[in-house]
């Protein structure tokens, strides 16, 4: 009996110890990712989406330009971070393993080129006679 109390203290304390860990608060870092948002027209794009995540798929997230395509990412922990933009049905491809690092500023230009679904073709007209 005393066994198997001593058994459910430790695995209790064991427990709480891990939960600790897993639910502490992530600090948050001093560097930054900004840049610019460009249409497949070359001008920048107000408004666009911005995701963003860590390289090995942790805390997603997602910014949006301001009205001169302009985004800022701050208080990003030292890391690889992947980050693709989009704004109405148009996408960017993944821009991966942007290096950012303490203290530092990287600055990226992301261009819309993927749309979501592709034109449709127009349909041939038939030959006269």
């Amino acid at each position: 009996m005393r066994r198997a109390v001593i058994l459910i203290a430790v695995f209790l304390i064991a427990l709480v110890a891990v939960r600790g860990v897993v639910a502490a608060p992530q600090s948050k870092g001093s560097a930054t990712l900004s840049g610019v948002v460009i249409g497949p027209d070359d001008k920048p794009v107000p408004h666009a989406s911005v995701s963003y995540q860590s390289s090995g798929g942790n805390a997603p997230h997602a910014v949006y330009t301001d009205a001169r395509g302009r985004f800022t990412i701050t208080k990003l922990k030292s890391d690889n971070y992947d980050l693709r933009a989009s704004s109405k049905g148009i996408f960017s491809e993944w821009v991966k393993n942007i290096m950012v690092r303490k203290g530092h500023t990287e600055n990226i230009t992301v261009q819309l080129i993927y749309a979501r679904e592709m034109p449709k073709a127009s349909k041939p007209s038939k030959p006269k006679q």
